[in-house]
């Protein structure tokens, strides 16, 4: 009969237990801390869309729709609207922008924190987003301040999960998921007449289970927030700030201590 486990048994599975989410974030990936990463921010993404929508009244991701109803409105000479839509898009190419330096920066500089940075950016982002509608909901001056930053957040956290995949996932893109699911299935039922050639169709499907798995994650953050920032406001934004804290503290730490102890 096992007992209880003993003091360097408790130490070594907490040691574990910090590496594992230590590499979540870090410098040297792997495709399970991609895969971990990837859901994290999907169901982060799927939530705050959703907390987005209940504060400012639309969805701040939605790039397609926003550069639509831009177009739309500017054959209809809405040009306000237009400005609206413009104040929503730039934020969200900014975003993009900011952890594309983030990363390069981090990657000439060969810190372990280089895709940990703008994981802790959109968490202090996230706080600064939650403590404000805590504050000002719902006037109009929290509105356009709030669309802005939730577009950047979008931008910023789509471009940091590109850069670590290699491209390979988006976490508010979800109509590229969606078609790229869609890809793959019809590859999967794809009849091949002679097996036997090298160019016969086959489907990926580890990337068909990730992105399925991607899906749900973006979809179940979407209830989940749905229902937080409904019955909790906008401070519910607080546990995902928490969350990409846990994630990108570590590796932050390891490079400031590597620098206060060089060698």
């Amino acid at each position: 009969m096992n007992g209880p486990p003993t003091i360097r048994q408790q130490h070594s599975l907490t040691t574990r237990s910090v590496r594992s989410v230590k590499g979540i974030a870090a410098s040297e990936r792997s495709d399970a801390a991609d895969t971990l990463l990837g859901l994290v921010l999907t169901f982060v993404a799927g939530a705050i869309n959703a907390g987005g929508f209940l504060a400012v009244g639309h969805y701040t991701s939605h790039m397609s729709g926003i550069l639509s109803s831009m177009a739309d409105n500017l054959a209809l000479g809405a040009l306000g609207v237009v400005g609206l839509g413009f104040a929503a898009f730039l934020p969200f190419v900014l975003g993009a922008a900011c952890s594309a330096i983030l990363i390069n920066w981090g990657r000439r500089h060969s810190l372990h924190s280089r895709f940990a940075m703008p994981l802790a950016l959109e968490a202090l982002l996230l706080l600064g987003f939650g403590i404000l509608g805590w504050l000002a909901q719902p006037s109009p001056g929290f509105v356009a301040v709030a669309v802005p930053l939730l577009c950047f957040i979008m931008g910023l956290q789509n471009a940091t999960v590109t850069k670590i995949s290699g491209a390979r996932m988006r976490t508010t893109h979800v109509t590229g998921i969606v078609t790229d699911i869609g890809i793959e299935l019809g590859k999967l039922a794809y009849w091949n007449r002679d097996k036997s050639k090298a160019d016969r169709v086959l489907a990926d499907r580890g990337k068909l289970r990730l992105l399925v798995l991607l899906l749900c994650s973006f979809f179940i953050g979407g209830v989940i927030g749905a229902i937080g920032f409904d019955r909790i406001g906008l401070l519910f934004s607080l546990p995902f700030a928490a969350l990409l804290l846990l994630l990108s503290v570590p590796p932050l730490v390891e490079d400031l201590l590597s620098r206060s102890h060089p060698g």
